[in-house]
């Protein structure tokens, strides 16, 4: 093999792998990479979400997360991009390694790092509210744990207690964790505790592990719930009154300045006794005290606990059973001889916290009665439904001649009479305004029935009905308003004042759209009957519109339209280049591309038609031709007669002898003959000098 062909093979073999790194190249445009890490110092307690943003390779392809090596969370990219959150395993604490990986192309993204930082954590097991801790508990767990520490480390664990009279105690206890670095400790509140550490003091306990490392608190009452009902026990206890054996204290439990006082003799350190909520309790926050206090006591003993009621949703109804906003409601408490007000919303919907008993409610629409309930409470079902003497109404409006045809647009105006029932009584007027749609009908809604009410109907500003009406308890009624038909006289007739007989008169309403169409009788005259109006009338025949106008329909009328483009004379005259007659051709006349009349010249060149104006093509064609000699556009809007002609002028064409010359074939003869006239004449002359 010569030096030259290795040479070449090199070459050859060197383009083909530069080639192959750049297909490779293109194949796998988007890096595998993580772009970011939320929160962004990339520093976390175990248990905490984490969001990784980044790239693959593989569009729409499989990803995995690695933290530490270990699969936390995988998935499928959207196209390239890939947007996910993992919550951070159990792990020491410590800078661990995150990875992104693309599984289709067993590619990872360059390392990114993740610090998992020690969490401390106390927390107190409290009872579900509204159950609360009394004085003189004994058996309160508290739980501290450490996450995100040494593995396999013990840790010291000071937890303090601080009571609400400042006082603190405090109890060690050994943290052991494990090999991920968790570990957790359970203790008994004031078992564990040095320091004679106690319940006795109502009010919200603060707890503390190492001081400032994590927090919870505790609350200790004198009753054992902190909401009550109506009926319900309260079960009060306290601690701490040894020093008062034998005496009376007071307990008073107080809403407002309205005081329940109940003596109890102390017979030993502990204060126990019930309460019940009274039948007619009101709802409110009620304060609850012993008194007097002892010397030992750094803390009154006095709490609050609430009469919250159940929450009551109140709906009402119209009788179509829809809901009605803006209907004021008064609710009689019959056990506390109390009324409460509410009003609901835009949504329909009153909301309104009730207790335990009967209660009466009444409704109010713009101040008029309109219902009255009677439930009892708590109630069963999730609403309660309020029907209120309310209704719909319906107003059509029809045509008086056909009550089929609904009459669209017409204005329509309710006024509502009624007298208020709250406040004294008032009488009170009010008007709602409306317009019927396409269907010719109009809809009003919540209405009281105990009103009286007039409508008004009106079409252009012109009242056609005004009168009362009473409406049904129903959940909708229906008004039907007759609008008044007026009779129509159309006279059509010609530029002559001739009557057009069979011509088709068109009317449409202009805002309704209301039509009708008729064909003039052998008087030229339409008689139509509509309702009040303002109408627009076309005239046309043969389906040329003859003329257009518009008329106001308000009481009975005759209009006479004139139709001056209807049988006009039209005269063509058709002449040759010089201006002369040419008879024998024929005329045609077309309208919108489509022949009217044809008709042959006469020895003067004339052509009469009788057709009806506007816009015409004229056509010219010649004898033995089958395309026009001449086409012309016209706008015809007066008569043409024979003294005021269309002349159609046919410039190529010269009628010589009786016989139609081209032009230029008119020329050349008359060359021709001027030739021979001259040759003549020349030889006449030369004769006649020869001699």
């Amino acid at each position: 093999m010569s030096q030259k062909t290795i040479a070449k093979s090199l070459i050859i073999m060197l383009v083909l792998i530069a080639l192959s790194n750049f297909v490779v190249m293109q194949v796998y445009a988007v890096d595998v990479k993580i772009i970011s890490i939320s929160p962004a110092d990339k520093t976390g307690e175990i248990g905490e979400q984490v969001t990784l943003i980044g790239t693959i390779n593989t569009t729409n392809g499989m990803y995995e997360i690695l933290f530490n090596n270990t699969k936390v969370a995988w998935g499928f990219a959207s196209e390239n991009n890939v947007n996910c959150s993992f919550t951070i395993p159990p792990l020491p604490g410590g800078n661990y390694t995150v990875t992104l990986r693309d599984v289709n192309a067993s590619t990872d993204s360059l390392p990114s790092w993740f610090y998992i930082k020690t969490a401390y954590i106390v927390k107190v097991d409290r009872p579900p509210y509204p159950s609360q801790l009394q004085e003189g508990a004994t058996t309160i767990n508290i739980t501290v744990s450490i996450t995100g520490g040494k593995a396999n480390t013990h840790y010291a664990a000071n937890i303090t207690v601080k009571t609400p009279a400042n006082e603190t105690y405090w109890s060690l206890i050994p943290i052991n964790t494990v090999d991920n670095g968790v570990g957790n400790a359970t203790l008994l509140y004031p078992e564990h505790f040095e320091g004679n550490a106690h319940t006795n003091y109502t009010g919200t306990y603060m707890v503390y592990f190492n001081g400032t490392l994590a927090s919870d608190k505790f609350f200790i009452g004198l009753t054992d719930q902190a909401e009550y009902h109506r009926g319900d026990t309260v079960k009060i206890k306290a601690v701490g009154y040894s020093s008062l054996y034998g005496t009376n204290v007071t307990i008073t439990i107080k809403l407002g300045n309205k005081p329940f006082v109940i003596n109890h003799t102390v017979l030993s350190d502990v204060i126990e006794t019930n309460w019940t909520i009274p039948a007619n309790a009101l709802i409110g926050n009620y304060s609850l005290s012993i008194t007097p206090k002892p010397n030992a006591k750094k803390v009154n003993d006095t709490q609050v606990f609430a009469v919250p009621g159940f929450k009551t949703k109140i709906v009402p109804r119209n009788l179509a059973n829809e809901t009605v906003a803006s209907v004021f409601i008064k609710v009689y408490d019959h056990e506390a001889k109390e009324t409460y007000n509410v009003t609901s919303g835009s949504d329909g919907v009153a909301n309104i916290w009730l207790e335990k008993g009967n209660h009466t409610f009444t409704a109010y629409f713009k101040e008029v009665k309109v219902g009255e309930a009677f439930f009892s409470i708590p109630y069963i079902h999730e609403e309660l439904n309020l029907t209120c003497q309310l209704t719909n109404l319906n107003i059509i409006v029809v045509s008086e001649q056909n009550p089929s045809v609904r009459i669209p647009f017409v204005s329509l105006n309710l006024t509502a009479t009624y007298i208020t029932e709250l406040d004294g009584g008032e009488v009170k007027r009010e008007s709602n305004a409306s317009q019927t749609d396409i269907e010719g009908s109009a809809k009003f809604r919540t209405l009281i029935l105990n009103a009286s009410y007039r409508v008004i109907a009106s079409r252009y500003g012109r009242t056609f009905y005004n009168e009362t009406l009473v409406l049904e308890p129903k959940a909708w009624n229906s008004w039907e308003i007759r609008c008044p038909v007026k009779p129509l006289t159309v006279n059509v007739i010609d530029a002559n004042n001739n009557p057009i007989s069979n011509a088709l008169v068109e009317i449409q309403e202009t805002i309704g759209g209301l039509y009708n169409s008729s064909r003039t009788n052998h008087n030229g005259q339409s008689i139509f009957h509509c309702v009040l109006g303002i109408y627009t009338i076309k005239v046309s025949s043969r389906g040329i519109i003859l003329n257009v106008t518009t008329i106001e329909l308000f009481d009975e009328k005759a209009v006479t339209i004139r139709c001056p483009l209807y049988n006009l004379p039209i005269y063509v005259r058709v002449v040759d280049y010089f201006g002369q007659p040419i008879p024998n051709a024929n005329v045609t006349l077309e309208r919108n591309g489509v022949q009217i009349s044809s008709k042959l010249t006469e020895a003067n060149g004339l052509a009469a038609f009788t057709e009806i104006g506007g816009t015409l093509t004229i056509k010219v064609y010649l004898d033995g031709q089958s395309q026009p000699a001449s086409s012309v556009v016209c706008s015809i809007l007066e008569p043409r007669s024979e003294t005021n002609p269309i002349e159609i002028k046919l410039s190529r064409y010269v009628a010589f002898a009786g016989i139609l010359l081209e032009t230029a074939w008119f020329a050349t003869l008359v060359l021709v003959i001027a030739a021979i006239i001259v040759f003549v004449v020349l030889e006449v002359a030369r004769r006649h000098f020869k001699r």
